[in-house]
């Protein structure tokens, strides 16, 4: 009889040839004994020779499993991994991980020792190009001003800490079955929702010490704003295929902002004392980004991160907002709205 794994760790991905080696490599190389260890990667058919880097390491290592993913969509990926995996714990990575040494193990260890139902690690995001826009980014990233407090990016805790969400997941398996699989109807953003049914079910999310991995992050802003658009436009779209709020309040921040903007610059038109307003907050906002990057700037001794950042902050924050705008306008057309405002009352009285 075939000895089952301990672990399972799932890879989705689909053209990823520059990654996919560096990630397997890192696992490979990560200190946890290969006996007790399966990879599944779960290829959505990538057309730029992904495979067949993947089926070279899957001949030299018979735990490595190449599965095709038809639907080329990441919750169906994630779902296959799961419904696949033969190991006692799940750990999904992606493949712009590369993961440091012993991130597995500690992982493990805050699952099966301190009652946690989801655990990570703290990722540390880097340029996929050390461009100056590509650093930028990074910044814009990795700053609570930017992206919220988002523990497992800034937090390095000694000790494991409970935290509201985690990059990726490492969980036991008796989890999905508590809780279901990812949703598939979320294109984007489901690993948000999955988190607060994790939440919702009185489940403990733990930030694991000592454990990190490096993300990749896009170095050009031609498709770092289509990514954050397109978060922002499902991150309401999301209301419309779930049964609770989907995401935490600080994802409808850069929508709120828009919004009040927009409001108070079209009423300033008419009425000063609504273009006091505009300008109180825009100057604010603007101040709060100036006096950050000049922080930065000074640290790294690169003056153009002092108009830079702002700039890339203000884009990170625009691209998501509208996004999320044109998310209400879609939920509005396709008369959803009215479930959406019911998720959100749900959720002030639970």
């Amino acid at each position: 009889m075939d000895r089952r794994p301990t672990v399972s760790i799932i890879i989705p991905c689909r053209n990823e040839v520059r990654f996919i080696g560096p990630c397997l490599d890192s696992i490979l190389n990560n200190g946890f004994p290969l006996d007790d260890l399966e990879i599944l990667v779960i290829d959505g058919m990538s057309n730029d020779g992904t495979c067949n880097i993947i089926e070279r390491y899957a001949a030299r290592y018979p735990f490595i499993h190449l599965i095709y993913n038809a639907k080329k969509v990441t919750p169906y990926a994630i779902n296959i991994g799961i419904c696949a995996a033969k190991g006692g714990i799940l750990m999904r990575l992606d493949a712009h991980a590369v993961c440091e040494s012993n991130y597995i193990a500690r992982c493990i260890r805050v699952v099966n020792n301190y009652g946690a139902d989801d655990v990570g690690g703290t990722l540390r995001i880097t340029a996929r190009d050390k461009t100056l826009a590509g650093r930028a980014i990074v910044k814009a990233l990795t700053l609570k001003f930017g992206v919220g407090n988002l523990k497992y990016r800034f937090s390095q805790p000694e000790e494991p800490q409970v935290v509201d969400t985690v990059a990726f997941f490492c969980c036991k398996r008796e989890l999905f079955e508590r809780i279901g699989l990812f949703n598939e109807k979320l294109t984007r953003i489901q690993d948000m929702e999955f988190k607060r049914r994790i939440a919702r079910a009185g489940g403990k999310i733990m930030l694991a010490p000592g454990a990190f991995a490096e993300y990749q992050a896009r170095s050009d802003f031609k498709s770092f704003c289509k990514h954050n658009w397109v978060d922002g436009l499902w991150i309401v779209l999301a209301f419309a295929h779930a049964e609770l709020m989907p995401v935490r309040p600080r994802h409808l921040a850069p929508a709120c902002l828009i919004a009040v903007l927009l409001s108070t610059a079209i009423l300033g038109t008419f009425l000063p004392l609504f273009r006091w307003a505009f300008l109180a907050i825009a100057g604010l906002y603007a101040l709060v980004g100036f006096l950050l990057s000049l922080r930065i700037a000074a640290a790294e001794r690169e003056w153009r991160f002092v108009f830079l950042i702002p700039f890339t902050i203000a884009i990170m924050h625009a691209t998501r907002g509208f996004g999320s705008l044109w998310g209400v306008v879609r939920l509005l057309s396709e008369r959803r709205l009215t479930h959406a405002f019911r998720l959100v009352l749900k959720e002030q009285s639970a």
